[in-house]
């Protein structure tokens, strides 16, 4: 409703400033276009805010999350997840998974194939010999209904897909729904929830890269990283776990202690050029002590430089660290930035990778009549 034009009262602007000011304290939910995939399908984005002047933004193509705001510790505040600025950018580059909701199942799986109740199944092969993050057209590459949700003291925006039984090799249909959601704690919660009408396997993820710093903003090699996690599960030389649990100790796999990245990053280390064969690099599942309690800190990476702190708590008995080896400085992002090599870090909470090929490992089973869940917290200091 137009107000008329007059002078405010000292009351008057008072109770203006005081009415703003309540509205400003409060958590808050945008939804706005985000332009259309290349068949013409409409993306939406909804920005979830709280009073501390963090914000994020999800888009529904991939289940992504596009972009995180959060103030330095001078208050200035910058974007620090890896993405692009539009649809195209995702879809061009889809093997980098900058922020995507990962599925049916995250990591790898050995061959792309696996058995479930004496009948095998195959996964469409993407990452040299095996399937990475679900196959060619996993839930990243997915068009992703959402709906505002809210309860106390958060706000989000929850998300839903059902994949058809046989979609990328999978068996059963399977109903997916994710919630992203905001307090005034600054913390971001990613709650997974799925059912199935057939025996399947399931690791969902979220792959965001992280630079602490900013996105863009050089590499994380000064960033100082503690994994609560005494044990990792060793790789071959196409990353698929051999099945051993090893402790870390002794390895440039250990940070129970605060360690800079780029510490042991060049170490000389069979694993280390596993997951790089030029420089070295991280790329590997930690199995974490917390065992799935998500009140207990999971991991903490801190940037001296910005003093921005990022936590990590989660329902999940693993998280795969990735320093983005891949990355080359070939990749154009947001506002134009480059990412260049070891540009950013993902903290990826799963199950361990090729799991349903591991007997050893936990099962990755869901079964009809049961209820996958999985919760993820990223909160700032």
């Amino acid at each position: 409703m137009m107000q008329p034009r007059f002078i405010l009262s000292s009351l008057g602007l008072s109770l203006m400033i005081a009415t703003l000011s309540a509205h400003a304290a409060g958590l808050s939910s945008e939804h706005s276009a985000f332009g259309t995939t290349a068949d013409g399908t409409a993306i939406d984005k909804y920005t979830l805010s709280n009073s501390h002047g963090v914000h994020a933004s999800i888009i529904t193509y991939g289940g992504v999350l596009q972009s995180l705001i959060v103030p330095d510790k001078n208050g200035k505040a910058d974007d620090v997840v890896l993405g692009f600025d539009d649809v195209a950018g995702y879809q061009k580059n889809g093997t980098v998974y900058f922020g995507a909701t990962i599925g049916r199942f995250g990591n790898r799986i050995a061959g792309g194939t696996f058995k479930l109740d004496g009948k095998s199944y195959q996964i469409p092969l993407n990452d040299g010999p095996n399937s990475l993050h679900g196959g060619s057209q996993g839930f990243d590459k997915r068009v992703w209904k959402a709906e505002p949700s809210k309860e106390k003291d958060w706000v989000g925006v929850t998300l839903t897909y059902v994949s058809a039984d046989g979609e990328m090799g999978f068996p059963g249909k399977l109903e997916t729904h994710v919630t992203y959601s905001l307090n005034e704690k600054n913390e971001l919660r990613i709650k997974y929830s799925a059912t199935t009408d057939k025996p399947t396997v399931l690791n969902l993820t979220n792959h965001s890269y992280f630079n602490l710093a900013g996105a863009g903003n050089g590499d994380i090699l000064k960033q100082v990283a503690t994994l609560h996690a005494s044990h990792y599960t060793p790789v071959n030389a196409t990353l698929i776990p051999t099945g051993e649990i090893a402790p870390v100790v002794g390895t440039p796999m250990d940070f129970l202690k605060p360690t800079a990245f780029g510490k042991n990053i060049k170490a000389v280390h069979p694993q280390l050029k596993f997951a790089e064969a030029k420089q070295g690099g991280y790329d590997f599942n930690w199995v974490l002590d917390t065992k799935g309690n998500v009140g207990k800190l999971a991991a903490d990476v801190r940037d001296p430089e910005s003093g921005r702190h990022l936590q990590l708590f989660t329902t999940e008995p693993g998280v795969q660290l990735y320093t983005g080896n891949f990355l080359d400085g070939t990749v154009v992002g947001k506002a134009g930035k480059v990412y260049p090599h070891w540009g950013a870090f993902t903290l990826e909470t799963q199950h361990y990778p090729d799991a349903p090929n591991q007997p050893k490992f936990l099962s990755t089973r869901l079964d009809p009549g049961k209820v996958y869940t999985q919760t993820t917290v990223f909160k700032f200091l």
